[in-house]
Order: structure tokens, then C-alpha cells, then sequence
């Protein structure tokens, strides 16, 4: 196999991605350090993912970092102080940040969003859209050809029918 083959298998996106096996993990390392060009392309690729996970990311709203800071903080006093009992402390203007516990010691702290909308790029609003219209025309297609093989499988039974009459 040729290294350019092999860089364009595939096989550099899966391991970036943390999807590659042990086996497929292996051999990269090999033909990383067997063959340069391996290494230079799996550089490359670290690098786009990188960009593009820098341009995709969303900042958190501002106060987020101090909500999680300081229940974070509370866990730890309330883990040294009383580890069985669980108080709910009340902040600011009515806003309560709970810390729920559990029976088996799992502790979880919830973060509220300043919004329950998802925000989505201009570009992706255009391609749901061209994928929800597309389901709607395959949906379409589907069940007209299903009516049209009843339609033709009925006239088929009647065209046996005939011919068993005409046999006889």
C-alpha cells in the first residue's frame, strides 16, 4: 500500500477522532514513525480539528465559572463538615443552586443556562431544512410506489386467475 493511500483511508480521522481500534491505533503509530509524510498529515489534521473546534465553540454566559466555582467550594465544606447530611444554601435574589446526593455517594451539580434555545449556524439552518424536505419527498415516493406494486401485484393475481381459467 502506498503511504498517500493510506493517509487518505480514513484511518488519521478515525484515530483523531478517539474512534480507531487497538489495532488501527498500532499500525498508525508504525507508519507514523516508519514514514514522515504519516506524521506530517496526522500534524496537519490535529491542527484543522483544532481550528474548527476553536470556531465552533460558544463562549458560556459570564457567571457560569463563579456558579460552578462555588458550589464546587461548598461540596468540599460540606464534604468536611457533615458528609451525610445534605443542606440546600440560598443565593442572591431567590436563585437556588442545588447539589443533589445520592445513595451510592454520587454527587451532581446542575448549571442553569441562560437560555433553553440551541444555538445553531446560519449554514446548518439551510441544510436541516433541505434534509427535512428531502424526507418529506422520499416519504412521498415510498408510498407511491407501494401503491403502485399493490396495484401490480393485484393485477398480477388476476392475470394468473385468467390464465388458470383459460387452462382449464
Amino acid at each position: 500500500m502506498r503511504v498517500e493511500d493510506y493517509i487518505e483511508s480514513g484511518i488519521l480521522e478515525t484515530f483523531v477522532m478517539g474512534a480507531a481500534s487497538d489495532d488501527e491505533t498500532k499500525e498508525l503509530m508504525f507508519m507514523k514513525a516508519r514514514f514522515p509524510e504519516v506524521d506530517e498529515a496526522l500534524q496537519q489534521l490535529e491542527l484543522d480539528m483544532e481550528l474548527l473546534a476553536r470556531n465552533m465553540a460558544i463562549t458560556p454566559p459570564p457567571n457560569t465559572w463563579g456558579k460552578i466555582e462555588q458550589e464546587i467550594n461548598d461540596i468540599i465544606l460540606r464534604d468536611k463538615t457533615n458528609p451525610e447530611k445534605f443542606t440546600q444554601k440560598q443565593r442572591g435574589n431567590d436563585d437556588f443552586n442545588q447539589s443533589k446526593q445520592y445513595n451510592n455517594g454520587h454527587q451532581y451539580i446542575e448549571v442553569e443556562a441562560e437560555s433553553s434555545h440551541m444555538k445553531i449556524h446560519k449554514n446548518w439552518k439551510w441544510v436541516l431544512a433541505g434534509i427535512f424536505v428531502l424526507g418529506k419527498i422520499f416519504l412521498a415516493c415510498a408510498i407511491y410506489f407501494y401503491l403502485e406494486n399493490r396495484q401490480a401485484q393485484q393485477q398480477l393475481q388476476e392475470l394468473k386467475t385468467e390464465l388458470k381459467q383459460l387452462k382449464k
